[in-house]
């Protein structure tokens, strides 16, 4: 039977540095996905999601317990990456899209399995994964984490709520929305027929 977080949380703070890298174990993966969405880029990533970790396994004793551990260690990480952006734009611009390495078989591509989309329909599953992964690029900050969290992680609603302190409503809408741009984005693409208008 799988040891709880909290358990681990309980072992780390009196000392037992291996129940730490049982937590780093589980969830670096996860965590490398969240970094990825939001900076786009494989090395940067990883180094965000070390940090990450050291900034949990110092602040350990404020994990309360009251959300689950993912949720609290998601907060840190994304606040990691917006720091690291924040920095980025104040030293220099940073084209994205030659930054990010296009493997299709990477891991790292984010990608929402919900679409429908029928790959016979294009030119080949390469030229489609790089289209799709522009189109979430494009998508707002807010969009592109909703679909991450439900479309790639998996969550429920009532998750994404709690990990991103809204609404279930708020995330409902948003990711209406979020569906809706990935839809109109792709639209001449794939056949999907193009919306008169798009709400925000």
């Amino acid at each position: 039977m799988e040891e709880t977080d909290i358990n681990l949380v309980k072992r780390t703070r009196n000392g037992d540095r291996r129940a730490f890298n049982e937590l780093v174990t589980r969830y670096q993966r996860r965590l490398f996905g969240v970094c990825f969405a939001m900076v786009r880029n494989h090395d940067d990533a990883m180094d965000l999601v070390q940090e990450s970790f050291v900034r949990a396994y110092r602040n350990l004793d404020r994990f309360e317990g009251n959300s689950a551990f993912y949720t609290w260690i998601y907060r840190i990480a994304k606040n990691v990456c917006i720091d690291h952006l924040r920095k980025a734009q104040r030293q220099r611009t940073v084209d994205y899209d030659d930054a990010v390495g296009r493997d299709e078989d990477s891991e790292s591509s984010i990608l929402p399995p919900r679409l429908d989309v029928n790959p016979a329909h294009v030119l080949g599953r390469k030229e489609l994964m790089e289209k799709i992964e522009k189109a979430i690029n494009d998508l707002s900050p807010k969009h592109r984490e909703i679909i991450l969290l439900r479309e790639v992680e998996g969550m429920a609603y009532a998750e994404i709520a709690d990990m991103l302190e809204i609404s279930i409503g708020t995330v409902m809408s948003r990711l209406f929305f979020a569906r809706k741009n990935l839809q109109n984005a792709l639209a001449d693409y794939v056949g999907i027929a193009r919306p008169a208008s798009d709400a925000e």
